[in-house]
């Protein structure tokens, strides 16, 4: 066994299996394990996948929203134990792999059409 064979068979023990197929141009919540303190409570990120990053473990999603008038961007890494679920809250249609157009766009020119042809 070399060495990339044996990295893929400890790194496919941590991989989750309960993700749901998620496209660029989608809108999703995203819910995020926080501790403060001692307690831990999950808070809700929700916003449109503008990237996506693949590789096995490492694989990423960029997710944008706009909080009081401001862009607001977080990377999250899908198979991270601080991540407790993915609700996709509608599908859209586009036509690029990243939608970084977006950040230079302000209201209603962010809109993104809506896809029907794939189940939420």
């Amino acid at each position: 066994m070399n060495a990339q064979e044996i990295i893929k068979n400890i790194e496919s023990k941590y991989l989750k299996s309960d993700l749901p197929e998620i496209n660029v141009g989608d809108s999703i919540r995203v819910s995020v394990r926080i501790s403060e303190g001692g307690k831990e409570r999950v808070q809700p990120y929700e916003g449109v996948v503008i990237a996506m990053r693949n590789g096995g473990i490492n694989e990423t999603i960029t997710v944008r929203k706009t909080f009081q008038g401001v862009g607001v961007e977080r990377v999250f890494l899908l198979h991270s134990p601080r991540i407790a679920n993915i609700k996709i809250v509608s599908r859209g249609r586009v036509r690029r792999a990243k939608l970084y157009y977006l950040r230079d766009r302000v209201g209603k020119a962010t809109r993104i059409r809506q896809r029907f042809d794939r189940p939420i």
